[in-house]
Order: structure tokens, then sequence, then C-alpha cells
């Protein structure tokens, strides 16, 4: 059964509440986010928002940890494993990575976390640990049992998601991130996702 990203997380339907408003306010202010506009929105008190999520830091590591896991993969028999199976797999997962990162939360949450990074190290390492980091680490075990069924092949596991990650992602996120009013609907991703799987398999498909 596909689990939603709340359960993933641990969140009530309350706290999801609460993340979603930050992901609007984001878009709206930018990196001009505070507590105090977050309960207005969420319809919540301050002291609430504190005892859930601690300070604004948390509240954003809270809500950065809320998007990236709505990228999720399927679960895989590793003995009975096929190419099928591997290349559907592998498409969910392009298909939900490119479907957040074209969201307008998730470029206003990187935008702000861009703009923190020189003064600040919290949100991007925050960022960084559970977006990229955490992809990878979420589509590892999906390439070992590939390589262990005998259908993909390389040498570090590592090296084959930033492979994988760069031909799902190519130039998008940056041209978002620089205002480019790209072209990213469902069928649009579903075509990337299928094109980026292709090239993947024939770059590290076993013979």
């Amino acid at each position: 059964m596909r689990t939603t990203a709340g359960e993933d997380t641990g969140l009530t339907e309350r706290q999801m509440g609460v993340l979603e408003a930050v992901l609007r306010l984001l878009v709206e202010a930018g990196d001009r986010l505070t507590m105090t506009a977050v309960a207005r929105r969420a319809a919540c008190s301050k002291e609430t928002l504190y005892k859930w999520f601690g300070d604004r830091d948390g509240l954003l590591a809270a809500t950065v940890r809320w998007q990236a896991a709505r990228v999720r993969v399927g679960p895989i028999d590793g003995e009975r494993l096929d190419r099928a199976t591997l290349t559907a797999r592998l498409e969910e997962f392009a298909v939900n990575w490119l479907t957040v990162i074209a969201s307008d939360t998730s470029i206003a949450l990187n935008r702000v976390a861009i703009g923190q990074a020189a003064a600040e190290a919290t949100l991007g390492a925050i960022v960084l640990a559970n977006g990229r980091f955490a992809m990878g680490r979420r589509l590892e075990p999906v390439l070992v049992a590939g390589r262990a069924a005998g259908l993909l092949a390389f040498d570090d596991v590592e090296t084959a998601f930033r492979t994988f990650f760069g031909l799902i992602s190519r130039d998008v996120q940056i041209r978002l991130l620089l205002g480019d009013r790209m072209t990213l609907d469902p069928e649009t991703i579903r075509a990337d996702a299928v094109r980026a799987t292709r090239q993947f398999l024939v770059l590290h498909g076993a013979p």
C-alpha cells in the first residue's frame, strides 16, 4: 500500500496543514517568513508552532522533509526483479522528482535556501540533506537490486545515481530558479521521465 508524505514523516493532518501554509507563505513572501505569519495563516498559536517544530529553522526543516517525502519509489522484490519492473520504478522516481521541483512551492523554498547560503548554512544544509542526499538514499536499494539481478552494471552506486539524477534534471531546476516559465505539465514530465530512464539504461543496463 502506497504511503503518503505525511505517513512517511509521521506528521498529523493538522501539522501538514501548517507546513502547507509555510510553503504558500514562502511563495508569497520569500525569506521574510515569520512564525507570526505562519500562525496567522495556519490558524494556530505560535506556542503550538514552537511545541511542534521548535524555532523557525525547525519549522523550515520540517517543511523541507515533508516536501522531499513526496518523491517516492515503490517497493521491489529483488529475487524476482525484471527489466519491466526496474524500468517502472525508475520512471516513477523521475516523475515524482520532476513534479516536486517544478512546483512553485519547491522553487520558492530553494530560492530562500540559496539566498541564505552565504550568510547562514542552516537552511542550505537542510535542503541538501533532505533533498538531493535523501533522494540518493531512497533510490539506492533499487539500483543495488537492479545490479544484483543482472539488469544494471556499475561500479559505484553514488556515481550511477548522479548519472540518473543528471539525466532527469538536466538544466530544468536552474532554469526554474532563474524564472524561466517552462512548460512542465504531467505529459511533459512523464515523457522526460521515460526519456531519462531509457538513456540511463543505455548507459548502465547490463548486456
